[in-house]
């Protein structure tokens, strides 16, 4: 008795599946990957039993035929490698950065005190993070850094066996916000990974937290700042943001008090152990916890880590992403910068330098760039084209030497 029904339920499913493979794939497509055409045609049940409907799936597929062979290239050209503290703060933490945030905070300045009032989080911290995401934004108007994320969900899901079972409960996140009308086909593009939006928000991470705070029924992290830096404050508040408290302080470390790196006490503990901030200034002395941190080891400036470091941490798990955003927030806050000096190699550069190099090329009319102090590939080129004018050895790397011969 239970043979016809389920004979008719199974020509129904080889129907949908014939009629969804036909509305994807089209025929006799010339530059189609028959493997890729066929992981898509089989996860539709996967889809299905999440709750996105033909119609979402098809929208979502409609004539991707091909891996984003970009997201294979980003996927497989990661290398695991280390940079000193000094150059990852350098590159993040510096005039452009400052400067850019209190510009932005300024055309934000309603919009940043509301999310503050509503959620208790820094609107200081939002801006770091809001930097350290997408250059406040600039990012998403960049084509060569942007991919459709279910296009590249996908291409992870079929070609990269370690990111497989992310990219498939991303792929299925990323067509729930499709369904629920929060951004438009053509606008959900993101990061070779997913990351999306002014915050770059992982699909699942959006459905947890996003929020639609410019009162228009979607939350669109891609167009309205409003809803991006809520959805970032929303993260934060629900991980146990502390309303009113610094992510941490600046400590000088007293004469074998490395030991302690890693341990936890409270902030009249360590200041009795001899810990004191190099400004002068007083620790809160109360019963608040902090951990000892040494970024650059035994020999560089101290950190007493409190509660909300490790809340900053819930975005990114980098210690040199929350140490960032820390103390990006505090310079766009009006605090001076570090007191104490990393422990930079003789002959390395300083942040300053960094700028001062990238100012005389293009006074001289090698760089074209944004003087940011980032000194990447577009400020490696004029460097070297500095140097083969000069009748200099042309290694294209920024030095001491360099900045003597620009001067």
């Amino acid at each position: 008795m239970t043979d016809k029904p389920n004979s008719a339920k199974h020509s129904m499913t080889a129907r949908c599946a014939a009629l969804c493979a036909a509305l994807l794939l089209g025929a006799g497509t010339a530059n189609a990957d028959s493997g890729f055409v066929n992981w898509i045609q089989n996860f539709y049940p996967v889809a299905a039993k999440a709750g996105i409907s033909r119609t979402t799936y098809v929208n979502a597929f409609e004539g991707i035929t091909e891996p984003d062979p970009d997201v294979i290239r980003k996927a497989q050209y990661q290398p695991e490698f280390t940079t000193t503290i000094w150059d990852y703060l350098d590159s993040r933490v510096n005039p452009y950065t400052i400067q850019t945030g209190l510009d932005i905070a300024a055309r934000n300045l309603n919009t940043l005190k509301a999310i503050e009032t509503h959620f208790g989080v820094s609107r200081y911290v939002l801006l770091a993070i809001w930097s350290m995401e997408s250059n406040y934004g600039a990012v998403l108007a960049s084509s060569e850094r942007l991919h459709y994320v279910p296009r590249a969900l996908a291409t992870l899901a079929y070609a990269d066996p370690k990111r497989a079972n992310f990219a498939r409960s991303q792929l299925i996140a990323t067509l729930k916000i499709l369904q629920a009308g929060d951004v438009s086909r053509a606008n959900l593009t993101g990061s070779w990974a997913g990351a999306m939006g002014h915050t770059q928000f992982i699909p699942t991470s959006y459905l947890l937290y996003g929020t639609d705070a410019d009162g228009n029924g979607k939350r669109d992290i891609w167009n309205s700042i409003p809803d991006a830096l809520a959805t970032a404050a929303n993260l934060l508040h629900k991980n146990g943001w502390r309303e009113g408290r610094t992510w941490g302080y600046e400590v000088a470390v007293p004469r074998g008090g490395a030991k302690y790196s890693g341990q936890t006490k409270t902030l009249s503990q360590w200041e009795a152990l001899g810990f004191k901030r190099p400004n002068g200034r007083d620790l809160r002395l109360d019963n608040e916890r902090a951990v000892l941190k040494l970024p650059a080891g035994e020999n560089g400036p101290g950190f007493l880590m409190t509660r909300n470091y490790f809340v900053i941490k819930k975005y990114n798990q980098s210690d040199s992403y929350a140490l960032a955003v820390g103390l990006l927030a505090d310079r766009l806050s009006g605090y001076p910068g570090m007191v104490q000096k990393w422990p930079r190699p003789a002959g390395a550069l300083d942040v300053e330098e960094k700028f001062e190099i990238q100012e005389r090329l293009k006074a001289l009319g090698y760089y074209q760039g944004e003087v940011d102090g980032n000194l990447g590939s577009g400020s490696k080129a004029a460097i070297a084209a500095f140097q083969k004018r000069k009748g200099l050895k042309v290694d294209s790397e920024p030095s001491k030497a360099l900045l003597e011969h620009l001067r």
